[in-house]
């Protein structure tokens, strides 16, 4: 989907934001809850207070916790979104058992012409198409053979689709970030529970072989207690985000002339996250953000674009490296990292340590005692047993990075097929996604901690199962 003006944040959500780097700063100490059997709880002295900010809204609708899908023979997928992501995750949807792709949708009526030819192709029934402008999303949204939106559009879009697709009944699944303002992070919460439709954070990185590796063993404690962790996203997109038919408008250029601080926090936080158990046992309490100047795209533009190209008008403030500082109840730390605008070899950073030893990726590596002695790293791989089921049923499976969207899709179509409750929630994508929003406030304040919401209003502190689930009959 395109937009050439992508609406700026409202007021309401920059005084919201205001209001939370106060709560922020202030911030003290106190008791809290036990933590579930994965790591050893936390004492008074090293918790950290979570007592909910006076801008929690007041909840409009009962929690989406522990709220199954329903049974159904067949999932019906409604795709809006037809580009780079949305176009070749249709192959995916195809592969599933038990899925079908009822209807597609893009304002260029070329792509919705291949995705519909691609369905035929596979031999399934011929797909609606919507490609009457950018609003013609709503008209699939009404069809009564939906079962679930797939969103795969510019970022400023997402949080209306979400929207859209719940008030009209349908779960709704949404590629990273969730939405771009605070405001919209609790409007989603609030939607999801006044409609009991769920609207999920497709975040594929929580599938990928090595986190649900280091998950489960995180849960069986083989790290001792959680003390710290780190995530990020570093992948230099100079070259796409210059390139106009990659990026059409350019809509993801344009978000570094807006915003400055961690603009995709969540391929790095969902699986930190998960293996600290935050939302289930654990919160996200604050976050600190500091960035560096911004150079990278302009550099680029000066030995890369014409003259009178249309990218000389802009002015980039987007922080080429924002550092994030994330603690949670619990008083354990996670680093999160930004930089999509220099040379650097792609990187999530995935690490994790606690009292027993430390985890990091790119490359994998290990470190454990008592296995393990004089500053020498394990072998990652000889962890292999710890595997996830899910990888070690589908051990090969089909698609991009290196499997874990077809993971992802696969256990998520299947909770719906089977009527499971979904492995993360909209709580876990509007915490996954705060940083977008506060990690700008905390740059823009020098660097003062920013609260991050609790978007659970209390839930937080019941242990509860997420993406390190159970099969299925087991």
């Amino acid at each position: 989907m395109n937009e050439e003006t992508p609406r700026q944040p409202s007021r309401r959500s920059v005084l919201r934001t205001a209001g939370a780097t106060g709560a922020g700063i202030g911030v003290g100490f106190g008791g809290l809850a036990a933590e579930p059997a994965s790591a050893a709880p936390a004492t008074a002295a090293e918790s950290v207070d979570t007592e909910e900010s006076p801008a929690t809204p007041p909840r409009r609708g009962a929690t989406m916790i522990g709220v199954p899908f329903e049974p159904r023979a067949t999932v019906r997928v409604g795709i809006v979104g037809l580009g780079q992501r949305g176009g070749s995750m249709i192959d995916l949807f195809l592969a599933l058992p038990g899925v079908r792709v009822t209807a597609v949708c893009d304002p260029v009526k070329e792509k919705v012409t291949r995705a519909v030819a691609k369905v035929t192709a596979a031999g399934r029934p011929t797909p609606a198409g919507y490609a009457h402008g950018e609003h013609d999303f709503v008209r699939m949204c009404e069809r009564a053979d939906v079962d679930f939106v797939y969103v795969a559009t510019p970022w400023e879009w997402h949080f209306e689709m979400c929207r859209t697709a719940m008030e009209h009944g349908k779960h709704v699944g949404v590629e990273c970030p969730l939405a771009m303002e605070l405001d919209q992070l609790w409007e989603l919460v609030d939607v999801s529970e006044r409609t009991r439709r769920h609207c999920l954070q497709l975040e594929n990185c929580c599938y990928g072989r090595n986190e649900m590796r280091v998950l489960r063993m995180a849960h069986a404690g083989l790290f001792g207690e959680l003390l710290h962790g780190a995530g990020a996203y570093i992948h230099d997109l100079r070259g796409l985000m210059f390139d106009p038919e990659y990026y059409e408008t350019p809509w993801r250029r344009r978000w570094h002339t807006r915003l400055r601080g961690d603009l995709y926090p969540n391929h790095g936080f969902g699986p930190v996250a998960n293996y600290m158990d935050v939302n289930r046992g654990d919160r996200a309490v604050r976050i600190t953000t500091f960035g560096s100047p911004a150079r990278g795209l302009a550099a680029y533009r000066e030995q890369h674009m014409p003259p009178g190209d249309p990218s000389w008008k802009e002015t980039y403030i987007e922080s080429d490296m924002s550092i994030s500082l994330v603690q949670t109840a619990k008083g354990r730390v996670i680093r999160l990292e930004h930089a999509v605008s220099n040379p650097h070899p792609y990187s999530r950073h995935n690490i994790l340590g606690g009292t027993k030893g430390v985890f990091e990726d790119y490359p994998p590596r290990i470190y454990l005692e008592p296995e393990m002695h004089d500053d020498r790293w394990g072998d990652f791989t000889a962890y292999a047993d710890w595997d996830h089921w899910l990888w070690k049923e589908h051990s090969n499976p089909p698609g991009g990075h290196g499997g874990m969207d077809y993971i992802m899709l696969y256990r998520l179509t299947q909770c719906m097929r089977l009527g499971l409750v979904p492995d993360f929630d909209v709580y876990d994508g509007a915490t996954w996604t705060a940083p977008v929003p506060l990690s700008n406030a905390s740059i823009r304040a020098k660097g003062a901690p920013q609260t991050i919401p609790d978007f659970t209003r209390g839930h937080w502190r019941k242990a509860r199962p997420g993406v390190d689930s159970a099969k299925p009959g087991a």
